[in-house]
C-alpha cells in the first residue's frame, strides 16, 4: 500500500520510540530513530505488564522472548522503618485470579529484545534533535551533530522531560503536576540477604525503601522520599548517595546494609515523581508519544504499559490512514484520551480508595492504608482493580 508522509524521525529510544518504529517500518513508512546517549540506556527498575501490552508483544513475535527473561514475584513483605513485620502478602492470587498472562520484567531487558528486533531501522545513537523548522509539506530538523535532514514527521519519544515537547509547544500547552516525591533506583550485585520471589518494603514517615532480588546475584532498590525533605537536588553520583544516607540512616530492617553498599555503586536513577498532562499531543507534523505527552507516573508503573500502546495505535493510525497524519493523530488521541485521563486521576490518589471493595477485601486486607498507596503495591494491582480495559484495535 502506498502512504504518503513516509519518512518519520523518532527522537528517543526507550520503549514507546522503539515500539512505534518497529511498527511504522512494518506498515511501509521509513522511520529513524535518534538517541542522545551513546547506546542503548538498560537497567531501570521491574515494568509489569498484562492485557493489551502482552497481546501487541505477541504481536510483534516477542512475547516468549520477554517471559523468559521474566521473574515470578509471589509475595511482598512488609516492615515499618524499625524492621518489624507489619504485613504479608501472598501476591500469586491476586495475579492468577486477575490476570490471564502478567510478566515482570526489568525494563532495560525489554527495550534491549525490541531493539534487536528493529535491525535494519536507521538508529543513530550519540546524536538528537537539537531544532525543528516546520515546513508546509516536510521538517527540517537540526541535529546534535551538526547536520540536517528533512523528514515528513517528528515524534518525540523522549520521556518525561521532553526536549521536543520543549522545542514545539508552549508551556501553556502542558501541565506537569508534581506528586511531591523524589524516586531513586538502582541494583546491588551479589547482596546478603537474597529472598526468592519476593519484594520487602520498609515504609516510615514520608520515606520508604523497597527491594527485590531478581537473582542470588541482582538485587534492584528503590528509595521513595517526599519532596518536602530535599532541600537541594542531586546531580552528582556522590551527592545522590549522600542524600540517600543522611535521609534513611535512621532506618532500620536490611536499610543500613543497603546503604553500605552504595559504596560499590555506579549509577543511581533519581528524579522527581511527576504527570504530563495534555489536552492535545501533536501539533502539525509533531506529535509526543509515551511519558512525553502522559504518564500515570513512575509510581503506578503504568508507563511502559502505556508507551506500547500508544505506539501501537499512532502506527495503526497512521496506517490507516495512509500517512495522513491531520486524520491519524485525532484519531489516536480519541482512541486513548479518554482511559489515560482517568489513570492519570487515579495516579495521584491512594490506591486503597480506588480499589474495588471486592478485591481490597480479598487481596489486601492485611495491608495498612500507608502501605497501600506504595508503588510495590501498585505495581500489581494497576489494570485488575481499575477494571478499565483496554481494547485494541486490529489493523493488519
Amino acid at each position: 500500500m502506498e502512504v504518503k508522509n513516509e519518512k518519520i524521525a523518532i527522537n528517543g529510544t526507550g520503549i514507546s520510540g522503539l515500539t512505534l518504529a518497529w511498527w511504522l517500518r512494518k506498515y511501509g513508512f521509513e522511520p529513524t530513530l535518534f538517541e542522545k546517549a551513546s547506546e542503548l540506556r538498560n537497567g531501570g527498575y521491574l515494568v509489569d505488564f498484562w492485557g493489551p501490552a502482552c497481546e501487541i508483544m505477541k504481536k510483534m513475535g516477542l512475547f516468549d522472548q520477554l517471559k523468559e527473561k521474566s521473574y515470578q514475584i509471589k509475595n511482598i513483605h512488609c516492615f515499618d522503618e524499625n524492621g518489624r513485620r507489619s504485613s504479608k502478602v501472598n501476591i500469586s492470587s491476586l495475579i492468577t485470579d486477575n490476570y490471564d498472562e502478567f510478566l515482570s520484567v526489568k525494563r532495560g531487558d525489554i527495550a534491549e529484545t525490541i531493539y534487536k528486533a528493529c535491525q535494519g531501522i536507521d538508529i543513530r545513537f550519540a546524536t538528537s534533535i537539537d531544532k525543528i523548522e516546520e515546513k508546509d509539506n516536510h521538517i527540517t530538523t537540526h541535529l546534535s551533530d551538526g547536520t540536517k535532514e528533512d523528514f515528513d514527521l517528528v515524534i518525540g519519544a523522549d520521556g518525561l522531560h521532553s526536549h521536543i515537547r520543549s522545542l514545539v509547544f508552549d508551556k501553556s500547552e502542558y501541565q506537569e503536576y508534581e506528586l511531591d516525591k523524589y524516586v531513586a533506583a538502582l541494583s546491588l550485585k551479589n547482596y546478603n540477604h537474597y529472598e526468592k520471589y519476593t519484594y520487602a518494603i520498609s515504609v516510615g514517615d514520608k520515606k520508604q525503601v523497597a527491594r527485590v532480588c531478581l537473582d542470588e546475584n541482582e538485587t534492584l532498590v528503590m528509595f521513595i522520599i517526599d519532596l518536602s525533605l530535599v532541600n537541594n537536588f542531586p546531580l552528582t553520583l556522590a551527592e545522590k548517595k549522600q542524600l540517600l544516607v543522611s535521609s534513611f540512616k535512621e532506618f532500620k530492617w536490611e536499610t543500613p546494609d543497603i546503604l553500605a553498599r552504595l559504596t560499590d555503586v555506579d549509577e543511581i536513577y533519581f528524579d522527581k515523581v511527576s504527570q504530563i498532562r495534555m489536552d492535545t499531543w501533536y501539533k502539525g507534523r509533531i506529535a509526543l508519544v509515551g511519558d512525553s505527552a502522559a504518564c500515570p507516573s513512575v509510581l503506578m508503573g503504568l508507563g511502559s504499559i502505556f508507551a506500547i500502546i500508544e505506539a501501537y495505535i499512532l502506527a495503526g493510525e497512521l496506517h490507516k490512514a495512509k500517512g495522513n497524519y491531520h486524520i491519524a493523530f485525532e484519531q489516536w488521541q480519541n482512541r486513548l484520551k479518554d482511559i489515560i485521563a482517568r489513570k492519570q486521576k487515579v495516579g495521584l490518589s491512594n490506591l486503597s480508595v480506588a480499589a474495588s471493595d471486592e478485591i481490597f477485601k480479598k487481596y489486601l486486607s492485611t495491608i495498612t492504608v500507608k502501605i497501600s498507596s506504595t508503588p510495590v503495591i501498585s505495581k500489581f494491582i494497576g489494570a485488575g482493580i481499575f477494571n478499565d480495559p483496554i481494547q485494541i484495535p486490529e489493523y493488519e
